[in-house]
């Protein structure tokens, strides 16, 4: 059965573009592929971060996972299959630094600083052991970090170059629809969990109450145009718009018949509510059964490390270890 594999950072509260773009097609294919979705919390050191807050983000994206209909992938968190910290330093020995300084993450965050720390320079190739160690066919990844997976298959190929035909070059997979939903306020800009609370307007998270997701939705961007055909989709002239009418229709709603924004927005809600009222009834479910949780993730960590340790011995054995 191919290997399909996803890892997300608690580095924020997952969004309904998270759901959208990301978890919901992970799960319509999970029966049809042997597929390993992990909580990357070491992804989440690159930058400074808070121990307790990050224990705790892990937590709820792991208990989110479970709730957004993932029951039948492997799930595990990444620092808890040490296979992964292990084989990120093999690989590290195959990147270069330039190849590494040219990552678009790099350049956003850590070039333009007086500090960085070293995790965030290297971090790419940690991503690559990820996703090198499970060996998957595809990769189901946004544009954002096509990059990262492009590095992936370079590494893969010099490796199998020098050392003999150990890794498994992925193919990239971008999901066509839904890949891309965009923040109600900043409608040329991806919604993003890692978006701190003074510039969450935009961000419709997955346990925002319903007055909540009521709320951003009503002060989502649109424009001044009041003609009759308003309601349209035209990414270049109206981003505001078409990503609402695409949120609309990705959660299951309809257009037909509507003509101003103000009936737009109230269709988008409804629609939104209630693709996120049965998630959230689960995590509260899921909240009471911690040890059922415990236990999903203890059984998904153990085959994930029983399914990684050939693969990283077949690499030190490659390299003469």
């Amino acid at each position: 059965m191919t290997t399909q594999l996803s890892l997300l950072t608690p580095s924020g509260h997952l969004t309904l573009g998270n759901l959208l773009g990301a978890l919901r097609p992970l799960a319509a294919r999970q029966e049809a592929y042997d597929t390993r979705v992990g909580v990357a919390d070491l992804h989440a050191m690159t930058t400074a971060h808070d121990p307790a807050l990050l224990r705790a983000r892990t937590r709820e994206l792991a208990v989110l996972l479970l709730a957004c209909g993932l029951d039948g992938s492997t799930l595990f968190v990444q620092s808890r299959v040490p296979a992964h910290r292990l084989l990120t330093y093999l690989l590290e020995c195959v990147a270069t630094t330039g190849e590494l300084g040219r990552m678009v993450q790099f350049k956003e965050k850590g070039r333009a600083e007086p500090s960085t720390r070293a995790s965030l320079f290297t971090y790419p190739v940690l991503m690559a052991a990820d996703i090198l160690l499970h060996a998957p066919q595809q990769v189901p990844v946004g544009d954002d970090q096509r990059q990262h997976v492009e590095l992936t298959r370079d590494l893969a190929q010099r490796f199998n170059r020098a050392y003999g035909p150990v890794l498994v070059v992925p193919e990239v997979v971008v999901p066509a629809a839904g890949a891309r939903v965009m923040d109600l306020q900043r409608p040329t800009t991806k919604m993003s969990k890692s978006v701190g609370a003074d510039g969450d307007g935009g961000v419709v998270r997955l346990l925002d109450p319903p007055a909540v997701v009521r709320r951003k939705v009503a002060r989502a961007v649109t424009d001044s145009d009041i003609g009759a055909d308003a309601v349209r989709s035209d990414r270049a002239t109206k981003p505001g718009v078409t990503n609402l009418l695409e949120v609309l229709v990705a959660c299951g709603g309809s257009a037909d018949g509507v003509t101003t924004y103000g009936a737009l927005k109230k269709a988008v809600t409804d629609a939104v509510v209630a693709v996120l009222d049965p998630v959230q009834r689960r995590y509260a479910e899921l909240l009471a059964a911690p040890d059922h949780v415990d236990a999903v993730y203890a059984r998904g960590e153990e085959r994930c490390r029983e399914v990684t340790a050939p693969v990283l011995a077949a690499v030190e054995r490659a390299l003469g270890l």
